[in-house]
């Protein structure tokens, strides 16, 4: 595949639009916002889903120690995920020079998401006077119908439009960039994951914590040559979690 399709760049805005206009529901907003997420339906969309995985991983272990304080989100990842991953596929980009332009584009979205912000403070007036009149078809358009609307068109415009238009010159852009600068962007890129290894190890830097990552690291890599997947490693950080907790509790009981 050498280009994004008209279908596939409306699909994946569709999607970031959905995302950010909080469509999908509360109860889902924290499993689906995810630069993952995202990744897999782009990859869906795109019909590449093991290389789309392999591009998001890298992406999202930048970001793996993010967090939004007073729901203030430094970086918006799932935006930065969908306009990167689409250019990666078509111009066959490795996973570090993806990172070097998901990173910009999601410190883009942090922007965009000060403006949604800036334009939801006006529909405020508009419930206060709703609220007056006890017009309560009037508080759901201005508190709900609105600001989800404002959402959506802003982000999935920005999305169509970076995808459908942006990605063919980035992609015919790189193609005649020197190799000496795609190397500086292998380099950037792949250094950058250990900024969200160092802010997950300051989130759970506590002494009695470090081991568990010490132990995950060396198991990982004494494992690596029997092509362990994910999922065993899932299975065993969670019975070790169980059972740090529950000998936790028994220890506490005992004091």
């Amino acid at each position: 595949m050498n280009q994004i399709t008209l279908l596939q760049a409306v699909l994946i805005a569709a999607w970031v639009g959905l995302l950010m206009s909080r469509a999908v529901g509360y109860s889902l907003l924290t499993m689906v916002q995810t630069g993952m997420a995202t990744g897999l339906v782009v990859g869906i969309i795109m019909h590449n889903v093991p290389q789309a995985m392999i591009i998001t991983a890298s992406i999202q272990l930048i970001y793996m120690g993010l967090i939004a304080p007073g729901a203030n989100l430094p970086s918006v990842v799932p935006l930065g995920v969908a306009i990167a991953l689409p250019i990666a596929l078509v111009s066959a980009l490795s996973p570090e020079q993806a990172i070097a332009i998901a990173v910009p584009v999601a410190l883009l979205g942090s922007y965009f998401n000060t403006l949604r912000r800036v334009i939801n403070a006006f529909y405020v007036h508009l419930t206060d006077r709703f609220a007056s009149e006890l017009n309560e078809k009037g508080m759901d358009l201005s508190t709900i119908v609105l600001p989800g609307l404002t959402s959506f068109l802003l982000f999935a415009i920005l999305t169509f439009v970076a995808i459908y238009v942006g990605a063919p010159l980035v992609s015919q852009f790189i193609k005649v960039l020197p190799a000496n600068i795609l190397h500086a962007l292998n380099i950037v890129g792949g250094g950058l994951p250990a900024i969200g290894i160092a802010l997950t190890l300051i989130i759970i830097g506590r002494k009695e914590l470090l081991v568990f990552f010490f132990v995950a690291y060396f198991v990982s890599v004494m494992l690596k040559s029997l092509n362990v997947n994910m999922v065993v490693y899932a299975i065993l950080g969670g019975a070790m979690a169980y059972l740090y907790v529950f000998l936790s509790k028994k220890q506490s009981v005992k004091g």
